[in-house]
């Protein structure tokens, strides 16, 4: 129960980010494209290597020890690429102008806007959030479950990721009310998603729980976390930034995920 409670206040910790991403839309005028561009390219390295060298490996260790080397290593194989399916599937659903990987600044207060327009974007946005992010708590809580020792670097990568979402919401927000609590309001509550996704993958999942489906979660959540990296971080480090910033990020994140893991051992 030890490591339940943990996985759940790691996934809280890294859902209310976007709370953070609020603040800094408030205090800023600009955003740092080149530390976004950098901090989104470390995510994804600290995601890809983690998923592909630790949870991958330890999913496919107990499956085969289950089922057999043949059918242990088909069915990681399957349920990787089951995972990439059901968060790629998520995304598709959200319209693409509403799907929330990109920072909304308003560089002055003086410009007219539509403000019903702005709000309307804003709790979209919100809402958008919520739905991406359930299968992100889900992830970070297996992770933080069954790994506590790769938990600590999978919420920070997480919690890095969620910051300009929670921009992306409380900026419009602001706009059309004025109201710096809604914004931050609104932002705080789309992050809530993540240990909602964890508590009822909770619920629903440990009564079941063994090898198998122990390996299988694993296996999934890798294939979430590969995909959320390559089809959200760094196409968005790469926007935001030089292109060589998002790859030296990503290789960091990978150095410094690889050196924790070392560690550990």
């Amino acid at each position: 129960m030890g490591n339940v409670w943990l996985a759940f206040g790691l996934t809280l910790i890294a859902g209310l980010s976007t709370g953070i991403g609020s603040l800094i839309a408030f205090f800023a005028k600009k955003t740092n494209t080149k530390f976004l561009s950098t901090s989104l390219g470390f995510s994804a390295g600290v995601m890809i290597y983690v998923s592909m060298v630790e949870i991958f490996s330890n999913a496919s260790d107990v499956l085969t020890e289950v089922h057999g080397e043949k059918i242990g290593v088909l069915y990681t194989i399957i349920a990787f690429f089951g995972g990439m399916f059901f968060i790629g599937l998520i995304d598709k659903l959200i319209p693409s102008e509403k799907n929330p990987h990109e920072v909304k600044m308003v560089e002055t207060e003086d410009e007219e806007v539509n403000k019903d327009r702005l709000k309307r974007t804003g709790v979209l946005t919100a809402l958008a959030i919520a739905i991406h992010n359930f299968p992100e708590g889900l992830a970070t809580f297996v992770a933080a479950l069954q790994e506590p020792r790769v938990a600590i670097p999978i919420v920070a990568a997480i919690a890095i990721h969620n910051i300009p979402e929670g921009i992306a919401v409380s900026v419009p927000i602001y706009y059309a009310t004025g109201s710096k609590k809604k914004a931050f309001l609104y932002s705080f509550a789309s992050g809530l998603s993540e240990p909602i996704g964890a508590l009822i993958g909770y619920l629903i999942l440990m009564p079941f729980m063994n090898d198998t489906v122990s390996g299988i979660l694993n296996a999934a959540v890798a294939g979430i976390m590969v995909f959320i990296s390559v089809d959200e971080l760094l196409p968005s480090a790469r926007e935001y930034g030089e292109h060589h910033l998002s790859i030296y990020g990503m290789v960091a994140g990978m150095a410094v995920m690889a050196l924790s893991l070392w560690l550990f051992i």
